[in-house]
């Protein structure tokens, strides 16, 4: 067994979600204003080019070793026809925006404004990025606010290390990534994929699959901002406001202040999703190449869970059932299904009692985020790149639980539980709480003389992530007392609270890098070599008693991780490279601790520890083309990967019958992955038409036999050579940009072929085609607003309803019969269901 959310809102004028908006907008402002005077500095007697003469088409820097910060981004005046929009859009990137000019030795592809201001407003990240080779993403509504699945290459998105401005965005404890979390996409100036390795100086520890670096735009010279609205399907309503100050005094030293708030509901269901948002970004630059900035996000989601279903339940119920309760039960086949959303109602006489009421599955969270990337050119040769960051998260993911107060353990001591006095069965219910305080650094030196560019650095992090889950009451309408847990909590019999886990992890990590770039031919040849060496100290406080590692463990894991590529610029068109990587990914904080419900039977908690699981390794290596000419643009590469001691979650049955069971983390052996990724892309075509295209082939295999308990001991299914689950062998993806200036439009779709659940595969969903489509026309200057334009967007114009991600894997879904002859259950895999048809218009301006 393996483990890898309607109403009819309206805008808020004088609402505590506005009054909240105002507090974080503010929040904001009194950081950003306070930093102010240190940010200052005189503008330099250096002009700058009139953007009219010479607009600015941003490139990645020419080398592998380190490009992560802002500050490594590179520009390149080109001279083009049109001008820039004041959402950013220039009419001339090429496929639409789907595609940047890239220099650097390894696979890395890129969206931009272009593409990006044409999606739904408030789209995330992942969505943005779901056209681009490699990248396989299903959202669960068109509008992004319950985030989205993603795998790249078949590597899910926790082995992708994410980054903001800089700073890493996974969460420190299982590496997984909120999408819906991270940044308002009209903010968003440009997304890089880079498939196949991590940078030198990524700031990440879990990063075998890749990295994805979000950069938001700079805030205007000119004094100004923006608005706008959205209405569509599901009674989605957003609202969209940034303001820019513009130069400040005497200085180059500007700022710009956003806030968001949007509401959805869920499909077939009567639950609302919320989402309030801010941002805030301030610059200065001066000298030659000497910049100080400061990036600041707060978000607050007001969200629910949405369930994972099994294939079951999806042939039962579809997209679920919203005007009756549906109890968990099982079909004629003897199958477990359920509703594939939450109840609308709240039924405690249900086989269930209840607990699939959507209000017992909340997910409220709150996020905020500061990064303050800065570059200071020491000498002629000599530059300092710093980026300090803080990221706090505090938040919790309810579940119902229907509870026998009276038959307790408290470890291995027989107790008895009350809520506010009273005893007996009762509904509970079980916040996730979750708080994490993470400051870090990274600090980096690059000395360049002659034709070499040496950079050493060093990357600090210390944080503390505190993780609870108590019980709490519901009352007779099926609403938690407190969706944080904090009113009356169940109280054993001894004095202590009843909680399902409780712990304190704390994460310190270093890690030294060096990298030696050597320029030779003119240029034409570029040789990178590069050493990073990574310490991290995971200690672990769990509060639970009778654990089997006790009160405290710890672990300390060193990886060393060379890295080496080659570039040959052919002609000003031509280019070839070939990479080699090492990346590794630490096991989860979950490692390290018992957790869940203790068994006196078993004398075990449902999850074990396991403080001798080993980091998942990959081994990568690409070789590659580009073709970069006026009109067209295009790439192929080639890549192979090799991983060692795979992570993954494996359940043991603990008697014959398997009544009994405990999972834990494991080491699973290896996998070898080639493939080959391609795009193409124009700029425009027959006068305002820009395609693009983009293919992936994947071939990933198992190297190993993996361990499955059964009723009688441990065995190991016949899993060598197989498939590896969660990848699809083949993916496309098209996109048609039409901009006139005035009128525009685009269509895209996405195939993505069948993906398999489990390691035996013996249970797989099926490929899908996705359809997008959106249209809008952008005026003249109305007063002072900038290029009002309407436009609407169509999600799943096909209304396919399908199954779009693979969400809990499993060994195998049927019964199977192991090496060594022993009967080996199967266990159900668990999916994502996509989102349906969905139509959202918007109105937006500058001004």
């Amino acid at each position: 067994m393996v483990f890898l959310s309607h109403t009819n809102p309206t805008w808020p004028r004088k609402t505590p979600q506005t009054m909240r908006l105002t507090r974080l907008l503010s929040t904001s402002a009194l950081i950003a204003f306070g930093t102010l005077p240190a940010l200052a500095a005189p503008v330099s007697d250096t002009k700058h080019q009139s953007q009219k003469s010479h607009p600015k088409t941003e490139v990645a820097a020419p080398s592998m070793m380190g490009s992560t910060a802002p500050t490594d981004v590179h520009e390149e005046h080109v001279s083009v026809s049109g001008r820039h929009s004041f959402d950013g859009v220039t009419r001339r990137a090429v496929g639409g925006g789907l595609m940047e000019k890239q220099d650097s030795a390894k696979s890395v592809s890129a969206v931009s404004r272009d593409f990006i201001e044409k999606q739904v407003p408030g789209a995330d990240p992942m969505q943005l990025i779901s056209l681009l080779p490699g990248a396989n993403v299903s959202s669960g509504d068109p509008a992004g606010l319950t985030g989205s699945s993603m795998s790249m290459r078949g590597l899910d998105q926790s082995q992708i290390g994410f980054t903001l401005e800089g700073f890493p965005i996974n969460d420190i404890g299982n590496f997984a990534v909120y999408s819906q979390e991270i940044v308002d996409s009209e903010n968003l100036r440009t997304v890089r994929v880079a498939q196949g390795s991590a940078d030198l100086d990524s700031p990440h520890i879990s990063s075998t699959g890749g990295v994805v670096d979000m950069y938001m735009i700079d805030p205007t010279m000119k004094s100004g901002g923006r608005l706008g609205v959205s209405y569509g399907s599901y009674d989605y309503t957003r609202g969209f406001l940034r303001l820019d100050t513009g130069k400040i005094g005497n200085t180059n030293l500007r700022a710009y202040f956003s806030g968001s708030y949007a509401t959805e509901g869920v499909n077939n269901s009567d639950a609302t999703n919320r989402k309030l948002h801010a941002e805030t970004k301030i610059v200065n630059d001066w000298g030659d190449g000497n910049r100080v900035s400061l990036a600041i996000v707060g978000n607050r989601l007001y969200n629910y869970l949405t369930p994972n279903v099994n294939k079951a339940s999806w042939d039962a119920y579809g997209r679920g059932v919203k005007d009756r309760y549906v109890a968990p039960g099982r079909n004629a086949a003897g199958q477990s299904i359920s509703n594939t959303v939450w109840n609308s109602s709240y039924d405690p006489s249900a086989s269930d009692n209840g607990a699939s009421y959507y209000k017992l599955h909340q997910n409220p969270f709150t996020n905020i985020y500061a990064s303050a990337p800065s570059t200071f050119k020491l000498t002629d040769h000599l530059v300092l790149t710093e980026t300090p960051y803080f990221w706090y998260g505090d938040g919790s993911g309810g579940s119902g639980r229907y509870t026998n107060l009276d038959s307790l353990n408290y470890g291995e001591q027989s107790v008895t539980g009350s809520l506010n006095g009273a005893g007996g069965r009762r509904m509970l219910y079980n916040p996730s709480l979750t708080k994490t305080y993470r400051p870090g650094a990274v600090t980096k030196l690059t000395l360049t003389t002659g034709n070499n560019r040496l950079m050493v650095g060093y990357w600090f992090e210390y944080s503390k992530q505190a993780q609870q889950a108590p019980y709490t009451g519901v009352g007779a309408d099926g609403n938690p007392w407190n969706v944080w847990g904090s009113d009356a909590n169940a109280i054993l019999s001894n004095g202590q609270t009843y909680q399902f886990r409780d712990s304190l992890t704390q994460t310190r990590v270093h890690t030294m890098f060096i990298g030696d770039t050597l320029s030779l031919l003119n240029n034409k040849l570029t040789i990178d070599a590069g050493f990073k060496y990574a310490i991290v100290l995971r200690s672990g406080t769990n509060m639970l008693p009778d654990t089997s590692t006790g009160r405290n463990s710890s672990h300390t894991y060193q990886e060393p991780l060379p890295t080496v590529a080659i570039r040959y610029q052919i002609n000003p068109e031509n280019q070839i490279f070939v990479s080699g990587a090492t990346n590794f990914r630490m096991p989860t904080n979950y490692a390290l601790y018992d957790a869940g419900v203790y068994s006196a039977r078993s004398h075990a908690y449902a999850t074990q520890a396991n403080l001798n699981q080993n980091p998942e390794i990959s081994i990568s290596e690409e070789v590659g083309y580009r073709y970069t000419g006026k009109t067209i643009m295009g790439s192929i590469t080639y890549f192979h990967y090799d991983f060692t001691n795979r992570l993954m979650s494996s359940s043991q049955c603990l008697d014959s019958l398997c009544q009994n069971f405990v999972s834990t983390n494991v080491n699973a052996g290896g996998q070898t992955t080639n493939g080959v990724d391609a795009e193409i892309g124009t700029r425009p075509i027959f006068r305002y038409f820009r395609p693009y295209v983009s293919f992936e082939y994947v071939d990933a295999r198992l190297g190993s036999n993996l361990q499955a308990g059964s009723g009688s001991g441990i065995d190991y299914l016949h899993t060598k050579g197989k498939f590896a689950p969660e990848t699809p062998k083949f993916q496309v993806g098209f996109n048609l940009d039409y901009d006139d200036g005035h009128l525009f439009g685009g269509y895209n779709l996405k195939y993505v072929s069948r993906q398999y659940s489990t390691f035996m595969n013996d249970q797989s969903i099926p490929g899908y085609v996705l359809m997008n489509a959106n249209i809008g026309y952008r005026f003249g200057n109305l007063g002072f607003l900038q290029a009002p334009n309407v436009r609407i967007n169509f999600s799943n114009l096909s209304d396919k309803a399908y199954l779009g991600f693979v969400k809990g894997i499993q060994t195998n879904a049927k019964q199977q019969t192991g090496i060594f002859g022993k009967t080996i259950s199967g266990s159900a895999p668990t999916y994502a269901i996509a989102a349906p048809f969905a139509a959202i218009a918007s109105v937006s301006a500058g001004f």
